[in-house]
């Protein structure tokens, strides 16, 4: 495939690194893995690998290797990995190669941490272009690990300072990052707004996987989902209805700081025999279970994006969620939005969806028949753009 664009430089340390540590890829794996899809087929497109600051461009036929290894996923190889790792240690202890006028896509926030890692670049005459998924580590922290505000905040002010691009990943994130950038007096690179498709490019028949109607909350249980406000709400619907409640299930694996949420799981005895955790489900299985559900419930209190929200209605599945800016941004009035504090209000409207006839979901049922999903093209059309400018 020819390219228009200088030499494209891919970080995908993070990608080759779970690979060897046979992890499942995140959310923020899947998009790094698009950029692979799209730009690792150039030919003068080349994989980088970091570590603590120090970085290594590894040679084409190992970019190559690299590449496949990631795209495999159907096979993935923790050996080839931790080979591809080696032969990135080879490469730095032998040579540091200039990619004068050449352009690094960083599409993880890994490793940004360390200033080191873009001057080095730069001064290798590569132009550094981040995409930036969210500020929550620096917006809120009560949300985060310990120590991750600092952290990320370093990631967010070293992009501003050595980044010659922005990719953002909703406008909303990039007003955001312009507000931080406005505390401390800094100017944010040339940017641009590319949103995030989902991985769903097709509706493909499934079996409903539960005769009961139920719901679904979908991502890793962590104190900003709101899992907990969602638990007590279901106790409450288990003791109106009884045994006509609807289920829950809970498809991501436990977080971090979840300790009330996994309380409410292992000990409360009205919500056993209607709320089920699903921590390790593929994709066919996660599919399933969205595209049979009454709802999906996303009850966060911020989001940089909300995937789940895109997949769900890609789907045709309705979704009941909190009213953040992004994700009126992303679905427009599609939704029914709901105040993540609101206990009736999600009480009343859960009952209302679980019902054999519900005015209230055919309404959204009609809004999702015309909602527009991102798409990845778009999405690298808007790319694209950013890298002829900076060409």
């Amino acid at each position: 495939m020819s390219t228009r664009f200088p030499p494209i430089l891919l970080d995908v340390s993070r990608l080759i690194t779970r690979l060897a540590e046979r992890k499942l890829p995140t959310g923020v794996d899947r998009v790094s893995i698009e950029y692979v899809r799209r730009y690792g087929m150039l030919s003068n497109t080349r994989a980088v690998l970091s570590e603590s600051g120090y970085s290594a461009i590894l040679s084409h036929a190992e970019s190559r290797r690299a590449f496949d290894l990631i795209l495999d996923q159907r096979q993935p190889s923790a050996g080839g990995a931790r080979r591809v790792i080696a032969k990135a240690v080879w490469q730095f202890l032998r040579t540091r190669p200039c990619v004068e006028r050449g352009i690094l896509l960083h599409t993880s926030h890994s490793g940004l941490e360390r200033e080191r890692y873009l001057l080095d670049m730069r001064r290798r005459g590569v132009r550094p272009v981040v995409l930036v998924h969210d500020l929550i580590p620096v917006t809120h922290e009560e949300y985060c690990r310990p120590g991750v505000k600092k952290t990320h905040r370093q990631r967010v002010h070293f992009a501003l300072k050595h980044a010659s691009g922005i990719l953002a990943n909703s406008q909303d994130t990039l007003d955001t990052l312009a507000a931080e950038a406005d505390r401390q007096a800094m100017k944010i690179p040339m940017s641009a707004v590319a949103r995030l498709a989902s991985g769903i490019t097709s509706r493909i028949e499934t079996v409903r996987p539960c005769e009961r109607p139920y719901f679904v909350m979908l991502g890793t249980i962590e104190p900003r989902k709101n899992h907990w406000f969602i638990l007590h709400v279901w106790r409450r619907l288990v003791e109106a209805l009884g045994h006509s409640a609807p289920m829950l299930f809970i498809i991501g694996r436990r977080g971090w700081e979840c300790e009330n949420v996994v309380d409410l799981l292992e000990r409360c005895e009205p919500l056993r025999e209607h709320v089920v955790e699903l921590p390790d489900c593929n994709d066919a299985e996660l599919h399933a279970y969205l595209g049979h559900a009454q709802a999906l419930l996303f009850p966060s209190f911020v989001e940089g994006y909300g995937m789940p929200l895109v997949e769900a209605l890609s789907l045709g599945v309705p979704v009941l969620a909190s009213d953040l800016k992004v994700f009126r941004e992303i679905a427009g009035i599609t939704p029914d939005y709901l105040d993540p504090l609101d206990g009736p209000s999600w009480f009343q409207k859960i009952r209302s969806y679980a019902a054999q006839a519900s005015a209230e979901r055919d309404a959204q049922l009609m809004r999702i028949s015309q909602f527009r999903a991102p798409t990845w093209a778009e999405h690298f059309q808007n790319v694209d753009r950013l890298l002829d400018r900076l060409a």
